[in-house]
């Protein structure tokens, strides 16, 4: 019977004449186009310079900026007044006034003041932009300091030298961070809104009424309707690895076993909580709209944009009720780190959990009539 129940599902989905194309476009899409452009990554921030030194030094200063590929000089103000208007014009985002007697100081007394103007209107890229220029100056500092630094008058004793090891993402490449978690949402969006949308359209066509009586079990139905999902999430996984490989270069540092294991187990939970909402729903629209709220709440709490860490310790409580969340930790796990299924038996545990939770619900509120 379950063969036969299986056999009819694959043939609906094949029929349909939009959803075989949705299974490949959508990964493609995504990852064609989000990991260029949803790039937290800020990059030419306008600066403007007041150089009241107009020394040497000063002007090395304004090259070693301007030659910055994460900023861009748009102005040379006469003064702190002129730069001023550009902030609020909106011509700059920040202003960098370099004091007089700047040279004269540093070799004199070993140090320097600058001023730094932030715009900071937009949160975000005023606090990147003033962190950028700090370490620009920092890095500027340590050049004069080994330059001159018996004209400066220093000791001569022993110094440190610090060197810093990054492990797992050593370029810094926001694309590695990306990339693996918007394969969980390709995965999350198709066998989430899918299942959502079958047993409701089934009672749009009739032949959930077929189905009440016949002697079809309620576990056997719900198994019948989820393995083509199992399916749909390997092909779309699958194809984001292809892509990942092809257009920036990213294979697992783990093994591509481990993946396929939390994927099957993932899509059974979050199927299964679809043909719950299915079950529930008398009508299409209503099916559609009840899960894209609780698919964007999984999305926004995932950790996908912002770290669960940095949110307030009531939305952190709500995560572990997230399974979303596991399946995004695991896939940048397994790609950055390496990790194998040993060191990730936390999250495998916590979604078998559910899975079992979510499917068990799925069966007892299919009404089945005898």
């Amino acid at each position: 019977m379950l063969n036969f129940l299986i056999e009819k599902e694959f043939k609906q989905l094949a029929r349909h004449s939009f959803l075989p194309k949705l299974v490949i476009l959508i990964p493609c899409m995504m990852l064609l186009l989000i990991p260029w452009v949803l790039n937290f990554e800020v990059k030419n921030i306008a600066v403007c310079m007041v150089d009241n030194d107009h020394s040497t030094l000063s002007s090395r200063l304004v090259q070693k900026v301007s030659a910055s590929t994460y900023f861009h000089l748009v102005a040379t103000a006469s003064g702190y007044g002129e730069a001023m208007q550009s902030i609020e014009s909106g011509v700059a985002d920040v202003i960098l006034e370099i004091q007089p007697d700047f040279e004269r100081q540093l070799m004199r007394e070993g140090e320097a003041e600058v001023m730094l103007s932030v715009n900071a209107v937009n949160g975000v890229k005023g606090g990147l932009g003033s962190g950028y220029l700090l370490n620009i100056l920092s890095d500027y500092a340590a050049e004069l300091r080994s330059e001159h630094l018996p004209l400066m008058g220093a000791a001569a004793g022993g110094t440190f030298q610090l060197q810093a090891s990054y492990f797992f993402n050593p370029h810094f490449s926001y694309k590695a961070y990306m990339v693996p978690a918007l394969m969980v949402l390709v995965v999350t969006l198709l066998c989430g809104f899918l299942p959502a949308l079958n047993i409701v359209s089934e009672k749009e066509t009739g032949t959930i009424e077929q189905l009440n009586v016949t002697p079809v079990g309620k576990l056997t139905f719900i198994v019948a309707k989820l393995i083509p999902y199992w399916m749909v999430g390997f092909i779309a996984i699958s194809i984001g690895f292809v892509l990942a490989a092809l257009l920036y270069n990213l294979t697992p540092a783990g093994s591509f076993g481990a993946i396929y294991l939390f994927m099957c187990v993932y899509v059974l939970a979050l199927s299964g909580f679809g043909l719950v909402i299915s079950s529930y729903s008398s009508a299409m629209q209503q099916a559609m709209l009840v899960a894209f709220f609780f698919i964007m709440i999984l999305v926004l709490m995932s950790g996908l944009f912002t770290p669960i860490s940095s949110m307030p310790p009531w939305a952190q409580a709500i995560t572990i009720f997230n399974p979303l969340k596991y399946f995004m930790q695991v896939m940048r796990m397994v790609y950055l780190k390496g990790s194998s299924v040993a060191e990730l038996t936390p999250q495998l545990l916590t979604l078998c959990g559910f899975a079992v939770f979510s499917n068990t619900w799925a069966m007892l509120s299919y009404k089945k009539v005898r």
